[in-house]
This record gives C-alpha cells, structure tokens and sequence, in this order.
C-alpha cells in the first residue's frame, strides 16, 4: 500500500429537510387545525482517529463526501427523520486544516478521538409552529437550512517519541530493526527508505516508546533534493532526535561533514526543530577494530564538530552500544512525562512550543511545495496549466454518499 501523508477532500453536510404546510384532516372534525411537522437535521461529518489504518490513500482516489439530507416533514406533526452522520476513519496523529482560512480544526493523537468538520444543516419549521389566536389556520412553512461545506486538507504526521534523522545508508533502519519489532527494508544502496516506519521500543513491563525511522536526507533537502522534506515534517511531533552518523562512510566521505548536512538541513528547515533535543550516535564501529583508532576517530568527529551534549557509540549491525541507547532515551522520556504530570507550567510551555514547531513546519512544507510547483511549471511551458500541478492532484473526483 502507497504511504500518503497528505490529502485534501471536500465535504458537504446533509441539508435539513423541509418543513410542511399540512391541516388535520378528519371526519367530523371539520378545522382540525395545522398538523405539519418539522424536517429532519442533515448528517454531521465527522473525522475520527482510527488504529486499523495507518495512511490518507483511500482519500487520495474518492475526493468528496457527502452527508445525506434529512426528510421533509410529515404531517399529523410527524418530524422527517434526521439524516445519519458520516464518520471518515484517518490513522492517529492525523491534522486537519480547513484549506479557505488556514486553521486547524483539530489534532487527531488517540484512538476514537473524533472532531466534527461540517455541522448538518437544521431542519425546517412546520405550520404548526407559526398558530396563534391570530392566525388559526398558518399556510407558512420554511425550508431546511444548508449543511456546511468545507475543503479540508489532511496532515499525517508520525506520533513518535524519538526520530531517527542522519544522511542515507547511516544505519537508522537497522538501528530500529535492533531496538523494536519493525520490519524495515534494508539494503547497501541509498535511500532504502522511502516512507517513515514505526517501532515500538520496549524496554520492560510498562516501559515503552515509539521511534520513527525518517528517510534520509542529503545536502539540499531544505530546497527539494534527493526526497526533500517532504517526510522531515514527521519529526515535528518527536520529543526528541536521535543523529546517526557513519564514522567510516563507505564512500570514503568525512563523516564530519556528513554530520554537519542534517544540522545544516534541520536548521534550514525549521529553527524551531533544529532545537530539539538532539543525541549523536557515532555509528558502525564494527568497522573500526583497532580500540585506540576507534577512540581517536570518535574523539576527532566529536571534537570537530563542537559537540556539548550525549554521544553514544554503536553497531547497529552487532547491537553493541545500542541497549544503552534505548535504555537512556527511556529514562529521559519518563522523566519528561512525569513533569509533565506534576508541573502545569511545564506541561503549557511543552504544548506551546509544539504548536511553534507545527506552524513552523507546515510553512515551510508548504512554501517548498508551492517552489516545487512552480519551478516545475515553468519548465513545463505550452503544457495546459492544470498538468502543471502535483502529481498527487491526478486523480478523478468521485462523489461518495454515505447512507
């Protein structure tokens, strides 16, 4: 199944139903008096985190919704019957944007966690409500009120504790193969990893946290090379990074350097990421057998790249180092979550800058994506504009009633 991190749909809300003008009607009752009743409430549409789907695909194919209308209204003061909501399933971790005014009406991060998108409309009045001693016999009656329409974008973004970042063939898929149950694919060639993959990192009874194994990044991904930022973005919601960094890069490049691109890109990309906490792993250093050259090469990286904080050594191919690893980053996520807990003003200033990160990112996606687009039109000159768009628009629009 395609990995689709992105979709945008519109849905509409059912109509309210009709209201009617009807006069009871009885033998021997000869001004029975208004007797019609109110239309039904058109459906809701609702979006809704579900754990049984892990990607937007389904949204990329049928691109409209529409909720069903309510009855019109019966008469003996019988109301129509209201329309059934609709429920549109999207995985956990799931933004959702209306696309007119640019706010984000909500932020899908657990299971069964639903938002209404687009409110049905009411329906309409009967005769019987505009009676008086006036106006004994009503002929008035209105119709249902419209449902909301709305063109929403939505926004996957990986729920991960700690993100893996670092250039390709750096080691991250075998890393999280050694630490959890995730299965990715893995290979002596660059970018093996072309989606974000998830593992459960479980340390004990009660003890766990998610990591994201990120496709790798090369100089310029800031500005749309390699595979650009286009999966950068699932790192937003990380409480941490976790640096991998080849210290012997079979490619015979400075490891030095190669470290410096991913703090060069993240910072292009989003200031606001790039200040997150950040653990260097020096990495694959099976490769290196002499002990003092080992310790003199990772001293040099360390020492040249002005590195302050943590520094870990590891194989990810032998699993030397990296139980320390995971072992730490539990600690320090624990610790982080109980102060949370007990300290509100923590807990606000760590929603805050959050949200900073997540409007930060969403900018700077959009405006690489509105370059990609348009450097992608001009040299596609002569060709209808519409073809000049993303790829992920060429899709035929179908419209989906959900009873």
């Amino acid at each position: 199944m395609r990995f689709i991190d992105e979709a945008v749909v519109t849905v509409k809300a059912g109509d309210g139903g009709n209201g009617i003008a009807s006069f009871r009607r009885e033998k021997y009752v000869p001004r029975g008096g208004p007797d019609g009743g109110d239309g039904g409430s058109g459906g809701d549409i609702y979006v809704i985190a579900a754990d049984n789907t892990n990607t937007l695909v389904d949204y990329r194919y049928t691109r409209r919704y529409d909720a069903m209308r309510g009855e019109n209204g019966h008469s003996r003061n019988c109301s129509g019957k209201g329309s059934d909501d609709v429920l549109l399933p999207v995985p956990i971790g799931t933004t959702i944007i209306d696309t007119e005014t640019d706010e984000v009406i909500g932020d899908l991060i657990e299971i069964d966690q639903k938002i209404l998108v687009a409110k049905g409309g009411d329906g309409g009045l009967g005769n019987t409500h505009f009676k008086s001693s006036t106006n004994q016999a009503p002929r008035k009656a209105t119709s249902g009120f419209e449902g909301e329409l709305k063109v929403l974008k939505f926004e996957l973004k990986v729920v991960a504790d700690v993100g893996l970042v670092g250039l390709p063939n750096a080691g991250k898929s075998t890393f999280i193969r050694q630490v959890s149950a995730a299965t990715p694919k893995v290979a002596d060639y660059p970018f093996t990893t072309l989606v974000p993959n998830l593992g459960v990192v479980d340390i004990g009874r009660h003890r766990s946290f998610v990591m994201a194994d990120i496709p790798g990044l090369i100089e310029g991904a800031s500005e749309g090379a390699g595979l650009g930022i286009r999966f950068l973005k699932h790192v937003a919601r990380t409480r941490r990074l976790l640096h991998l960094v080849d210290i012997k890069p079979i490619d015979g490049s400075d490891p030095v350097q190669n470290a410096r691109v991913i703090l060069t890109e993240l910072e292009r990309f989003s200031p606001e990421l790039a200040n997150l906490p950040q653990i260097l792993v020096l990495n694959k250093i099976d490769q290196v057998v002499d002990e003092s050259e080992l310790n003199e090469l990772c001293t040099h990286i360390v020492a040249e790249l002005g590195w302050t904080g943590i520094v870990f050594r590891t194989s990810t191919l032998t699993g030397e180092g990296v139980d320390a690893v995971k072992y730490h980053l539990m600690n320090e996520i624990e610790r982080e979550r109980e102060r949370e807990l007990e300290d509100p003003i923590f807990a606000e200033a760590q929603k805050e800058s959050f949200e900073r990160l997540e409007a930060e990112v969403r900018r700077n996606t959009e405006a690489q994506r509105e370059a990609y687009r348009a450097a992608r039109k001009a040299q596609r000159e002569g060709i209808d504009a519409d073809d000049s768009n993303d790829d992920d628009d060429d899709y035929d629009v179908e419209v989906v009633y959900v009873p």
